[in-house]
């Protein structure tokens, strides 16, 4: 039986990997995401690309968080804001001062996926509620999750809703065609916690999402029809 599970509150695009994002109205979602997120990262000389961890395909950049981008209508590159807010200029060149680093640029992405799981990150005002009253002292906000959405959720829905939805899939309004295919959550890190702009730093989130859920949170899904998302409409699970 088909059930709604929200509304679209908020649409965030990430157009420079681990940089703040953007909000928008409404987006085109196609087999990569939405369009233009994550389609930028900060690359190093190995190609390994910036991020708040070190693995395989990520080195640890501290100091993006406080950066910003903005991708609006365009897809040619998006437009990179120092901490204050102030537009960058030359991006690579800002980077390399801004992180001390001679070796790292601004690139498109090519063959090797910017994303750390899968591409679309959806949670729940919920969720987001239980995260501020288990961490009372953060200051608790929706950029830190840096989900694509934000669920609005009718009252009295518990938290961590979302994990009822793995191996279902949600379909926006009938305009809007696009189909999502839940799989899994977020395995959480010290992006959670770590300062941004409006925002200090904050452990507590991180330990409290340990302690009760696993450190994980949100619901990523796959796109399983493309099509068009806009803050108002309904997802539906089915």
């Amino acid at each position: 039986m088909a059930e709604i599970i929200g509304v679209i509150e908020q649409l965030w695009r990430y157009p420079v990997k681990s940089t703040g994002g953007e909000r928008l109205d409404s987006v085109e979602v196609d087999d990569r995401g939405l369009a233009g997120d994550r389609l930028y990262a900060v690359r190093d000389g190995n190609g390994r690309l910036g991020s708040g961890k070190n693995t395989r395909r990520f080195r640890r950049m501290d100091g993006l968080l406080r950066l910003s981008a903005r991708l609006g209508h365009r897809l040619d590159g998006p437009e990179l804001f120092d901490p204050l807010g102030r537009p960058v200029i030359d991006p690579t060149a800002f980077l390399r001062a801004y992180l001390q680093r001679d070796d790292v640029e601004l690139a498109r992405e090519d063959a090797v996926s910017h994303f750390d799981q899968l591409p679309v990150s959806v949670l729940t005002t919920a969720t987001l509620d239980w995260v501020a009253d288990a961490a009372p002292s953060a200051v608790v906000d929706v950029r830190r999750f840096r989900p694509n959405i934000l669920l609005r959720t009718p009252p009295g829905t518990p938290p961590f809703t979302e994990d009822a939805w793995f191996g279902h899939q949600a379909h926006g309004s009938a305009r809007s065609g696009a189909r999502l295919a839940f799989v899994r959550s977020s395995e959480r890190c010290v992006m959670t916690t770590a300062a941004q702009p409006g925002l200090p730093h904050a452990p507590e989130i991180l330990k409290a999402l340990v302690q009760f859920h696993d450190g994980r949170l949100d619901a990523l899904a796959e796109v399983a029809t493309p099509g068009r998302l806009a803050v108002g409409d309904t997802l539906t699970l089915t």
